[in-house]
């Protein structure tokens, strides 16, 4: 029956498990405590903790992580790497101590959901580590984009030519004809025009002429 030590050690070990990007096995028989300590601290360097766990611990850790076959590597002393940062940068780091420390095996691991055998891991270190993926991405897209820069400004020039080509095609337009100015007349129509154009006077009303006055003036006899 498992103690509460081990129930609580298989608890902190799942749940490193659960928060690390990958993980790497490792075999370190051989290997010194000094040997031990500088890779520990070469691999912290890269984000990535190595630690020297029980296997039966690491088994029950690994299956309550939802892990399996797992345990099919864990034979022999293990040390596991918690990777933290870029797997492929800690499995380039454990390969490069392994030819230090020739004691030290590349078992396999666990990413992305899926368990790595001893080839698959030792595969992992040969890949481009992320930055020099990312550089090269960066590189390709800094590529493309100049060149769609370049493809921008070919369409363009090819439309402007197009444009200046279509509008030579395209009939004069014919310029309205300017009005004519009135002609001045002459010095000597001037005044014949200006007499024409004055307004003729008025006829004075005719005033009819009194009528003579036929009264008898003659003093008449008064009669008596």
């Amino acid at each position: 029956m498992p103690t509460t030590q081990k129930v609580e050690r298989v608890a902190v070990l799942k749940d490193r498990i659960e928060g690390s990007a990958a993980l790497l096995l490792t075999e370190y028989r051989g290997l010194t405590v000094s040997e031990i300590t500088e890779l520990r601290r070469s691999l912290r360097e890269i984000d990535t903790s190595f630690a020297v766990i029980k296997n039966t611990l690491m088994a029950r850790a690994a299956v309550d992580a939802g892990i399996e076959h797992l345990d099919e590597m864990l034979a022999g002393p293990s040390a596991v790497a918690f990777v933290h940062g870029d797997p492929v940068a800690a499995a380039k780091q454990l390969k490069a101590a392994a030819k230090l420390y020739p004691a030290l095996i590349l078992k396999g691991g666990y990413m992305d959901g899926a368990v790595l055998d001893a080839d698959q891991a030792n595969a992992l270190a040969d890949l481009e580590s992320r930055e020099v993926m990312l550089s090269k991405i960066a590189g390709l897209l800094k590529g493309e984009m100049s060149r769609a820069a370049t493809m921008l400004v070919q369409l363009q020039s090819q439309f402007l030519s197009l444009l200046e080509a279509y509008k030579d095609t395209l009939p004069a337009e014919e310029a309205p004809a300017a009005e004519a100015p009135a002609e001045e007349p002459s010095a000597e129509e001037a005044p014949a025009a200006e007499a024409e154009a004055e307004p003729e006077p008025e006829a004075a009303e005719e005033v009819p002429a009194e009528e003579p006055d036929t009264t008898d003036t003659t003093d008449t006899p008064e009669e008596e």
